[in-house]
């Protein structure tokens, strides 16, 4: 398949999980969908896009312009639109399950999914402020909380008296 085909391709493969998010953001496969599978699969083909082109590209990250000859390799070219479209799902996925947590409204969410989906940092900055503004809090100034359950750890057995 040629590079053209498959951004064709991720393009309409993250539209499920935007999807998800925006309209079906407490199914429990709409997490799965658009934390994991999704992004796995694009990091699958962004793996694919950067060893299609092993050897033949002669920028790197090192200044502007490498980076400008990098992106003329429309492998390199397509990785990098991977990589964009992968990161900004999995933070779209982050943003909904934040504001579940912390009982921000989804009204207020939807928008800043949009923005991530068009605009990706944007769209967090945005996520920020109305997370912030609903919570009273900035992000990190709540305690850390763990994925075990306080309820899940077994009692302690029974002192025996001697």
């Amino acid at each position: 398949m040629s590079a053209p085909e498959l951004f064709t391709i991720a393009n309409l493969a993250v539209l499920p999980g935007w999807l998800l998010l925006a309209v079906l953001p407490a199914w429990r496969w709409t997490r799965v969908l658009s934390a994991y599978v999704i992004p796995g699969l694009l990091s699958l083909l962004y793996l694919y896009a950067m060893v299609s082109d092993v050897g033949l590209n002669t920028g790197g990250f090192g200044s502007i312009e490498q980076v400008g000859r990098m992106f003329q390799n429309e492998w390199l070219l397509l990785a990098g639109w991977v990589h964009y479209l992968a990161f900004d799902l999995f933070i779209g996925a982050w943003q909904v399950r934040d504001a579940q947590r912390l009982e921000v409204p989804h009204l207020l969410v939807v928008p800043c999914l949009a923005l991530t989906f068009v605009v990706g940092p944007l769209g967090l900055f945005t996520y920020f402020i109305v997370r912030a503004a609903v919570v009273r809090k900035w992000p990190g100034e709540e305690p850390p909380r763990s994925h075990r359950r306080r309820d899940s750890v077994p009692p302690a057995p029974p002192r025996r008296s001697a």
